[in-house]
């Protein structure tokens, strides 16, 4: 795939070739990558690259295929310092033209995600973003970063340990005290 493909974020489904692969490559700026960052909540987004082609497939159908590369920076859920996380994963979409909008509004959770309904547009910025949003780690974290026991109790008042919420963690001292008992 050439590098100079204009980057063209909204295919036309009228524009499409029937008989050959359209080509795409985004590449936000800096000020794109920001705005995206912001969007899904993040720190901010260093590098951001989704390439790939929309071809036909079949009569009235089109296959979006894509390989997406990222570097982002999240906030560490333990010490909220920065975390950077590299992220490359191939992308794939169907867009079926008769998918019963009834149906896809009456199921919570679809069993093939890669499946929408075909509008008159594709629209590459929406689902490489949506792409990247599903690739961000849930809960990023630093190697270094460990949770310490935290303790809280109200003043005056012994406070409990994770030890203590543990239903058999007093048994074997239990077992014990009755061995020594008899």
């Amino acid at each position: 795939m050439p590098d100079d493909i204009p980057p063209i974020t909204i295919l036309r489904v009228a524009d499409l070739p029937q008989n050959r692969a359209t080509p795409f490559h985004l590449k936000p700026d800096s000020t794109g990558n920001a705005e995206i960052a912001h969007e899904l909540g993040i720190l901010g987004i260093r590098k951001l690259d989704f390439k790939g082609t929309v071809q036909a497939e079949g009569k009235s159908d089109w296959q979006l295929t894509a390989q997406l590369g990222a570097t982002v920076e999240q906030a560490c859920v333990i010490t909220l310092d920065p975390v950077i996380t590299r992220i490359d994963q191939p992308v794939t979409r169907s867009f079926v033209a008769n998918l019963s909008a009834d149906l896809a509004e009456e199921i919570e959770m679809p069993e093939d995600d890669t499946t929408e309904a075909l509008g008159a547009e594709i629209d590459l910025f929406r689902v490489m973003t949506e792409a990247l949003a599903l690739a961000l780690p849930d809960y990023p974290r630093r190697d270094d970063a460990t949770l310490d026991q935290s303790e809280f109790a109200a003043p005056g008042v012994t406070p409990m340990k994770d030890e203590d919420t543990k239903p058999f963690a007093g048994l074997a001292q239990l077992k014990d005290k009755l061995e020594k008992g008899d």
